[in-house]
């Protein structure tokens, strides 16, 4: 006699024995902290009713490539806790934790509804009418880009947007690392014109914006599927047509309120001088100069390393115990006029123009049967032929130059060139501009560089939540809430040599 099926509704934790039919709605991989990994997935059954599952490091290997997206199957068996997540994504107040003994067998169920998402209006969340530990599925369009910050030492990339709802309702939307990278690159493709729609996963809300959460979080841009298909056809026809604008704090890293130009801001504190002088430096020093990519310089390394995701560490090949995603150290050829130089490319200013990450990259060779890391992908191609503004430290004891931030902006590149860049034959041969001569800005930029408060790599935007783990030294290290491994978006940073106190 065929056992009956259980209600996720009625799930509670008086018994391990559930028998389940549902459809696994979404799954993700969670990393914590210590290198441990685990899933987590959401299904649903026929009464449209959701449960919280989540799948131990120890029985991993089991189900990691068993489990799909989307598909339908009959779950059995299964530990019943309370929902003690620290961000939820269902209202059940119980999660199933697999054991040993549960089971899943695929089968097709038409009963159930297709895999949906479950939107949070903009006007409950402007009301405050949110859930504090709660992510949320939302979808709007994108009415300007208010900020970008690329990756620093010390900083991460972030693009902050304005989102707006099909009753005009906005709020703020950050995106951070990957999920920045790749709002970047589709926005800069010239392919890409028009309104853009966002659809952002398991987004965690708070004081009226929005952000992606560290795991579990997806981005889709314009994707042809019914909910952003449909969102779009109901958007005024004009609107349609319109690309987001940029405010003009978008295109550098200083915070609201400033008096400064994003050129200004970009070249703050930087020498700005033309490739051929780059020659002439004895010291390692930030400058800013203009030049167009060229070609790879191709080293017996590849192009890309191995960097551990919690440490500064790098290795040419991971080992079993070494916990690493792998991450870009391009090296780049680039030239002006006769001049040229080596300019050392690190993951974010890569995957801000790719849209993807040298990880993706990397696996995606992998599946198609190419392991060999001097075999550059097609991909790499478009980082090449460009004309681009860049603030770089250059290194003259390696005759390199290594790569801090980038702007491919015309006008933007066009008014660094013309405005600051120094040439040879002019007076100020070795220094450039700091900041441009104003009647309202009398400060040097040796007191600006001194003020903690006008500091103008200051920012101050919703980062996702993390927990905090002692590292080395009794330091406070940050890693995410919920354990995900983050790509190396980073430039490798420097270990400071501490000396011993008197």
């Amino acid at each position: 006699m065929s056992r009956k099926v259980d209600s996720v509704k009625d799930i509670n934790d008086s018994k391990e024995t559930w028998r389940l039919a549902v459809r696994i709605m979404d799954v993700w991989s969670v990393v914590n902290n210590k290198g441990i990994e685990h899933l987590e997935m959401i299904v649903m059954d026929s009464l449209g009713d959701r449960i919280q599952v989540l799948i131990r490091h120890d029985h991993l290997l089991k189900w990691k490539e068993v489990i799909k997206e989307n598909m339908t199957c009959i779950i059995n068996n299964g530990s019943v806790y309370n929902n003690d997540f620290q961000w939820k994504v269902c209202d059940h107040s119980k999660k199933i934790v697999f054991l040993g003994g549960t089971t899943m067998k695929a089968i097709e169920l038409q009963n159930i509804p297709p895999k949906g998402y479950f939107f949070k209006y903009f006007g409950e969340i402007l009301q405050g009418k949110c859930k504090t530990d709660r992510l949320e599925d939302i979808i709007g369009v994108v009415s300007e880009i208010n900020h970008i910050q690329s990756n620093t030492p010390g900083k991460k990339v972030v693009v902050s947007v304005v989102l707006k709802d099909l009753k005009g309702n906005c709020i703020n939307c950050n995106l951070w690392e990957i999920y920045g990278s790749k709002f970047l690159a589709y926005y800069n493709d010239p392919k890409n014109n028009g309104a853009i729609v966002i659809l952002l996963t398991h987004a965690m809300v708070k004081d009226g914006q929005v952000s992606n959460a560290w795991s579990g979080s997806k981005l889709l841009i314009n994707e042809d599927i019914p909910e952003i298909q449909d969102f779009m056809s109901k958007l005024p026809t004009n609107e349609q047509k319109e690309k987001p604008t940029q405010s003009a704090k978008s295109l550098s890293n200083w915070s609201g309120g400033s008096q400064y130009s994003p050129v200004e801001r970009f070249v703050h504190n930087a020498k700005c001088m033309s490739l051929s002088q780059f020659c002439k430096i004895k010291h390692e020093t930030l400058c800013v100069t203009v030049a167009t990519t060229l070609k790879f310089v191709v080293s017996k390394y590849g192009w890309f390393y191995y960097g551990c995701t919690r440490c500064s560490s790098k290795a040419p090949n991971p080992e079993k115990a070494y916990e690493c995603s792998c991450g870009y150290k391009i090296e780049i050829y680039v030239s002006n006029g006769e001049s040229k130089y080596r300019f050392v490319f690190w993951d974010s200013e890569c995957a801000a123009i790719l849209g993807m990450t040298a990880e993706f990259m990397h696996n995606s060779m992998v599946e198609n049967g190419e392991d060999d890391p001097m075999v550059y992908p097609d991909e790499l191609e478009m980082l090449l032929n460009k004309k681009m503004a860049f603030r770089v430290k250059v290194q003259p004891t390696f005759s390199q130059a290594s790569v801090w931030k980038l702007c491919d902006d015309e006008a933007f590149v066009k008014e660094i060139e013309n405005d600051y860049i120094v040439e040879d034959n002019q007076s100020k041969t070795e220094y450039a501009k700091l900041v441009p001569n104003k009647e309202n800005l009398e400060t040097s930029a040796q007191t600006l560089s001194a003020s903690g408060e006008n500091d103008p790599e200051s920012i101050i935007l919703m980062t996702p939540a993390k927990d905090v783990v002692i590292a080395d030294k009794g330091e406070e290290v940050d890693f995410e809430a919920s354990g995900a491994t983050q790509l190396s978006g980073t430039k490798p940073s420097k270990k400071l040599k501490i000396e011993p106190s008197s």
